[in-house]
């Protein structure tokens, strides 16, 4: 239900009140004050809806008083309705021109009143809608253009992940077989050696002078080091495709069961550009049970977080990430050592367009985004960060979700 519109009325007379208030009998919310000072302060304590203001009054007219509630962007915006005695053209003219919505003669007809007041308080209401409106569908089409960005950056991961594999795939086969071939070559040598020591022969000056300078026993140890290293290396960069692949669930999209170590896990190799120079990752994963989830949604999630944990750490610091299950919740955290935030800005984080970064480094649709994943998945995200010491995010998602899916 909603609540009941506020009317301020400011006049010195107080019959003229009486009248005002019981042509409003039923209607709002109404209050009152006997100049213009009291009624400023009061406005400014709690801003009215509307505003009703007498004209001729001591100390402080009406028109001193709108000019006042003008300076103040709390009150700038409250519509005024002049209530006056002086019943000539040039005044309403002067009222509306001052910025008043509307002009009231005095004495006042409550019908008027009543019908004056209803006009003004529902095109107010009609205008909020309005507002909230296209407030809503901006935040739906900003929203919907960052997951269509998130969306094109797992395709071209998954693309890019495609495309390497193949490379990576000939030359893992041909780095196995150059480590046969040299395995050979150096077991033919080992022969040649064998077989000359064995005839007695003494070594040409020139073989033994070539055999000093390729120094064969060190060719021998560093080759199959070096081969070795660029086994490990390749395995490396098939680790960080896998890693791509996983994180953009580009063959695997829709909801399915999932296992959130492992998504998790994914993310933090494709967010680990942002993160190995500014902070050391630790982990303390639990055993979790599979969740029913669109995995490829949640690893968008994960990846706003890890990244908004590396740009809150100004230096050098820690992010730790943690798993577990509690009942019929399954949560994942990711906690930092950074900047933190004061009460104010927790309270505002999941606000479209709202972001502490300097202009054109933050869209201030990252943890929106993510809040709205997770609420869809009937879940939620908690927040605690103290100034100065960091801040942890913890999602939390039913084990079943299975209903929410089919919604």
């Amino acid at each position: 239900m909603a609540p009941r519109p506020r009317i301020f009325i400011i006049d010195d007379v107080p019959d003229n009140i009486d009248m005002l208030v019981h042509a409003l009998d039923g209607m709002a919310e109404v209050r009152f004050a006997l100049s213009g000072a009291q009624g400023l302060q009061h406005i400014r304590e709690q801003v009215p809806d509307l505003v009703l203001l007498d004209v001729m009054m001591p100390v402080m007219n009406g028109y001193e008083v709108f000019a006042e509630l003008q300076t103040n962007a709390l009150t700038a915006s409250i519509p005024v309705i002049f209530v006056t005695a002086k019943n000539d053209p040039l005044s309403e003219t002067s009222a509306l021109n001052a910025g008043a919505v509307d002009f009231i003669h005095k004495p006042i007809n409550p019908a008027v009143v009543k019908a004056r007041v209803t006009m003004h308080l529902n095109y107010q209401a009609r205008e909020r809608e309005v507002l909230q409106s296209h407030a809503e569908l901006e935040q739906s089409r900003s929203q919907l253009l960052q997951s269509e960005k998130m969306a094109a950056v797992g395709q071209l991961a998954a693309g890019v992940a495609h495309e390497i594999n193949n490379p990576i795939g000939f030359v893992s086969s041909n780095l196995g077989t150059l480590r046969q071939y040299v395995e050979q070559l150096f077991s033919l040598v080992d022969a040649s050696d064998r077989f000359i020591q064995g005839c007695g022969v003494s070594e040409d000056a020139e073989l033994g002078a070539a055999r000093r300078r390729v120094d064969l026993p060190y060719l021998k140890e560093d080759l199959m080091a070096l081969l070795t290293e660029s086994r490990d290396g390749l395995e490396r960069v098939k680790k960080i495709v896998l890693d791509l692949r996983n994180f953009s669930r580009i063959d695997s999209a829709g909801w399915h069961d999932a296992d959130l170590n492992s998504g998790l896990d994914s993310t933090l190799n494709v967010a680990m550009h942002e993160l190995k120079h500014k902070a050391e990752v630790i982990k303390h994963y639990a055993a979790l049970p599979l969740v029913h989830c669109h995995p490829g949604q949640m690893n968008q999630v994960f990846l706003n977080l890890l990244v908004n944990a590396s740009q809150a750490i100004a230096d050098r610091g820690t992010v730790t990430l943690r798993s577990g299950v509690d009942g019929p919740w399954v949560w994942v955290s990711v906690a930092d050592t950074g900047a933190g935030m004061t009460p104010e800005t927790v309270s505002r984080i999941f606000e479209p367009f709202f972001t502490t970064k300097p202009v054109g480094e933050g869209t201030g649709l990252g943890l929106s985004l993510a809040y709205n994943i997770v609420k869809k998945h009937g879940g939620r995200i908690d927040v605690s960060s103290t100034p100065g010491t960091g801040s942890c995010f913890t999602v939390w998602l039913p084990l079943n979700t299975r209903k929410e899916a089919a919604a």
